[in-house]
């Protein structure tokens, strides 16, 4: 039907528009704040792109990307995560030579074809940030700070931060035999998608949302104790450093996150009531997207946050801000010949920074007062047949029903102090 959206997309209504504003602005204080730059990126990418860059083992990949044959013959994709994106423009427009890190921050839809449920559409929003260009654990710290920074200035509680590392190309070698060791005998209880990752990237494995699977790997081998001396001492060094900002952690082993550019830290956000899908944040260090996208060796670490949980969030702990439609002015022309002198107020007040309204269906006058309470508005002016004939307007303060007639040229002058009173 054309009156129905497609399946797993969402209608955002006007009511609650300004609670989307405001997350969002909660967002953009930190990262400047923090001197992270916005960035904006196309919606759709070459299909490569996310080949290569997010792992063609991954389920995106596999099962969730919207990718079509657009009319020049190329493979294009709907973005269904940011980072790989943002890694390309960082190469195509030559950021590594600025100052370094390139410290970037995004908020936009994504797309993946994935079952419809609470807080998870098949277009949803994310808010994530990006830092390009530095390798130290004091970056990796900082991104995750500003994760928890965002929920702390949304007053969530009862979150939960989860890290992990997940090793390097030298270390994760070896971490690979000893799970393909230990999953070797129980591949056939495994779900069909495990047992073909079980030659691709048993690491996956891990990350499997079937109990079975996950049952079983439940005493698998831990990645910690097979990371070498360089991650070892990165993972220590990342764990004093969030003990040091008062930041609470639980190390989860399990932890490996659903993309295969991660290197080392992997971080998640959980907010547990909002039950199997609690995760809220994820994000990781990706030292090796920035050379698989065609550039030289560029660490990078960053996190998304979807922003449709985080909504879900708010509303389960009576955190989101009251809707306010109130507005200053509401201009009543009462009669047809009003309306042009109405308007020329209206774009007046306007101009003035005064936020106002009028009348557009020619109701009567007891109809436009009752749509003005509606907003409610703190003053009405009124324009009748005298007014016109006089030049004037019955300015009426709708707190305590005094009114005055008023020149218009002095209009904005006592509505504004009016309003400062």
């Amino acid at each position: 039907m054309l009156t129905t959206g497609p399946r797993g997309t969402k209608d955002i209504l006007p009511d609650l528009s300004s609670h989307w504003r405001y997350i969002e602005s909660i967002a953009r204080d930190i990262c400047n704040r923090s001197v992270y730059q916005e960035i904006r990126t196309p919606i759709f990418e070459h299909t490569e792109l996310f080949l290569r860059g997010i792992g063609e083992t991954t389920d995106i990949v596999e099962k969730e990307m919207y990718t079509f044959i657009d009319r020049g013959k190329r493979s294009i994709t709907l973005r269904p995560e940011n980072t790989a994106a943002v890694v390309r423009s960082y190469l195509e427009h030559k950021l590594y030579a600025d100052l370094q890190p390139s410290k970037l921050y995004y908020i936009g839809p994504m797309f993946r074809y994935d079952r419809p449920q609470a807080g998870r559409y098949r277009q949803f929003h994310q808010f994530g940030v990006e830092a390009i260009g530095a390798k130290g654990p004091v970056i990796d710290a900082e991104i995750i700070s500003l994760a928890v920074l965002f929920f702390r200035k949304l007053g969530l509680n009862e979150l939960m931060l989860y890290i992990n590392s997940v090793g390097c190309p030298k270390c994760r070698p070896v971490y690979r035999t000893q799970l393909k060791d230990f999953f070797h005998e129980k591949l056939s209880f495994l779900c069909e998608d495990c047992q073909s990752r079980f030659e691709r990237n048993p690491m996956r494995i891990l990350d499997c949302k079937n109990d079975k699977c996950a049952e079983i790997s439940n005493n698998a081998p831990h990645m910690v104790e097979s990371l070498c001396e360089d991650c070892s001492t990165h993972f220590s060094q990342l764990k004093q450093l969030l003990t040091a900002a008062q930041i609470d952690y639980i190390i989860n082993p399990r932890l490996v996150r659903g993309l295969d550019y991660y290197t080392k830290t992997a971080f998640e956000i959980q907010y547990p009531p909002l039950g199997a899908q609690s995760a809220v944040c994820g994000g990781g260090r990706y030292d090796g997207l920035v050379a698989e996208c065609g550039g030289q060796p560029t660490p990078g670490i960053g996190f998304a946050i979807g922003l449709e949980r985080v909504l879900l969030a708010l509303e389960k702990q009576k955190l989101l801000p009251e809707v306010n439609t109130a507005i200053d002015v509401f201009v009543a022309p009462l009669i047809g010949a009003a309306q042009a002198m109405a308007f020329g107020l209206l774009v007046k007040l306007r101009e003035q920074g005064v936020t106002c309204d009028m009348d557009y269906m020619e109701r009567s006058l007891k109809a436009q007062m009752k749509y003005a309470n509606k907003y409610p508005a703190k003053y009405v002016a009124l324009i009748g047949e005298d007014e016109i004939a006089q030049g004037k307007v019955m300015f009426k303060n709708m707190a305590t029903g005094e009114q005055q007639l008023t020149d218009s040229k002095d209009i904005i002058r006592m509505i504004k102090e009016g309003m400062e009173k």
